[in-house]
């Protein structure tokens, strides 16, 4: 980039200055990769490409948390009297890896549930609480022990702390508000979409069923007329 002062004097700005809007760019483009790779992972544990559209959509709750998270951050920095974290590349890079970890908090309540269903016969709702109720330990387990992994991180100075903070904050905060808010809205994505499944599945069945008389009829006839 280059500007033109009065007097005849220039500003240049090369290096990582000059080529940030290209990599906020081909940023972008890796995030929506990840996602990409992410749901195509998922139809091999599930075989269905329905489940995963349901995980999937944790992710933008934990691209929610994440910018509260940076928020937060920033009133934290604040009252401390240090420089605000902005929402740099280095920081955008949490967001990259917040795709691979708050999938996985709705990947055992989907696969639980789906177990439910296919050994016990249970109903799609009465699954997908008995699920989240085995689960939901594990969930808050792991949670816990990555919050506080990243908490001296974000909340702590040191050496490196300035580079690393943002990013750290990104993904300590999507991690708690995807965790809190997976426990509903899992749930209810997973029963409606079961509940679709099976209704598109029996009004196939009744299409077949209405068809086949009419088949057999036409045979009847023609066996008559031979």
């Amino acid at each position: 980039q280059r500007g033109e002062l009065e007097g005849g004097y220039q500003v240049i700005l090369s290096g990582t200055a000059d080529k940030l809007a290209v990599t906020w760019t081909e940023l972008k483009w890796n995030i929506l990769l990840a996602i990409l790779i992410t749901y195509l992972l998922m139809p091999a544990l599930f075989e269905s490409f329905a489940y995963p559209l349901v995980i999937i959509l944790s992710v933008p709750m934990g691209a929610v948390g994440g910018l509260l998270g940076l928020k937060c951050l920033g009133f934290y920095l604040a009252l401390r009297g240090d420089p605000i974290q902005n929402l740099d590349v280095l920081t955008m890079l949490g967001f990259v890896i917040l795709i691979g970890t708050v999938v996985n908090n709705a990947i055992l309540i989907v696969h639980q549930a789906l177990l439910q269903i296919r050994t016990q016969g249970q109903t799609p709702a009465a699954a997908v609480l008995e699920g989240v109720r085995k689960r939901i330990r594990p969930i808050f387990m792991t949670t816990a022990t990555t919050v506080c992994g990243l908490s001296p991180l974000v909340f702590f100075p040191g050496a490196g702390c300035e580079l690393y903070r943002g990013l750290g904050s990104v993904v300590l905060g999507g991690l708690v508000i995807s965790t809190i808010f997976t426990l509903f809205l899992i749930p209810t994505l997973f029963t409606l979409m079961v509940d679709a499944q099976n209704a598109l599945a029996k009004n196939y069945a009744d299409a077949d069923a209405d068809a086949e008389p009419a088949t057999v009829l036409t045979q009847s006839e023609t066996d008559r007329a031979e």
